[in-house]
């Protein structure tokens, strides 16, 4: 029996010790190597800002990646549901 797999799209706000410590790269590295799509950046207060798309499992499989990370120490997280962006193909990192 064929299932189609539900895309989602999560968007984040991370707090902790989230910034200088490689968590950008590592949510681009993870969310890549899962096939989510998305984006990431550095907020002006310190936290960092995260939308990933993709199913249940690349979701969880990215934020994993960032929990398990030696240096990454996210205090608290804020989640909601964002639109699905159809048209969207890579994960990224934006600098504005």
């Amino acid at each position: 029996m064929f299932f189609k797999t539900k895309v989602q799209r999560r968007r984040f706000r991370f707090y902790g010790e989230v910034q200088a410590v490689g968590f950008r790269w590592t949510a681009l590295t993870a969310a890549r190597r899962c096939g989510a799509t998305g984006w990431v950046k550095n907020e002006p207060d310190d936290s960092v800002s995260m939308e990933v798309q993709g199913t249940a499992r690349q979701i969880k499989s990215v934020l994993a990646a960032l929990q398990a990370d030696d240096y990454i120490r996210i205090e608290r997280t804020e989640e909601a549901a964002a639109a699905v962006a159809p048209d969207e193909q890579d994960f990224c990192v934006k600098y504005e």
